[in-house]
């Protein structure tokens, strides 16, 4: 299996946005602890979450098959499948949960780390009812496929509010390398 340090270089050397290394760590951390959680392979979650995007800087108009591709001359096979489904417009089949939880931690993790930016105490006391607020402000965040976040929790079998609340608490125990600490802790 790719180790890693080998994922944490590959994601580097094609990433270099700050903002998009975050959001590879973020879902890697969710990743992880859902893996934990469901008594999957932790490393194999962790490093999908890592590398779901790590060609997008680079390769745009590629994403996400050089990723996908190198992976798979890997022999990485189930890391690249899921990587390949990660948006449902694409049209990949989710054959595993592996497919199905980064569907549903992907867009979901970057929104709740949008939402803790705009608020001084960042990550703490950050509810999912709050987030929910969010999702429904078409304005807020806009990027973010609404539909894909709604169809990710459906497809890995979580309730949304719950789904949420576990990503908030997952990422709570990272804030601080994140950079998502209340404001005043960050002077």
């Amino acid at each position: 299996m790719i180790t890693y340090q080998e994922a944490q270089d590959t994601l580097r050397s094609m990433t270099k946005s700050e903002s998009l290394l975050r959001h590879a760590r973020t879902v890697e951390l969710v990743m992880r602890v859902y893996a934990a959680k469901l008594g999957e392979d932790e490393a194999q979650w962790g490093i999908t979450g890592l590398l779901h995007d790590a060609d997008y800087e680079a390769h745009p108009d590629q994403h996400p098959n050089v990723i996908v591709n190198m992976l798979r001359e890997r022999g990485e096979e189930e890391i690249a499948h899921a990587i390949s489904a990660h948006y449902t417009k694409w049209g990949v089949p989710y054959n595993s949960l592996l497919d199905k939880a980064l569907l549903a931690c992907d867009e979901v993790t970057g929104f709740v780390v949008a939402c803790a930016q705009v608020r001084p105490t960042r990550l703490q006391g950050l509810e999912a009812k709050s987030v929910l607020k969010k999702l429904g402000q078409k304005s807020f965040a806009a990027s973010v496929d609404r539909e894909e976040v709604k169809l990710g929790a459906e497809k890995f079998g979580v309730d949304l509010k719950e789904h949420i609340s576990f990503i908030i608490t997952v990422l709570q125990q990272h804030q601080e390398e994140l950079q998502l600490q209340p404001v005043e802790a960050q002077a």
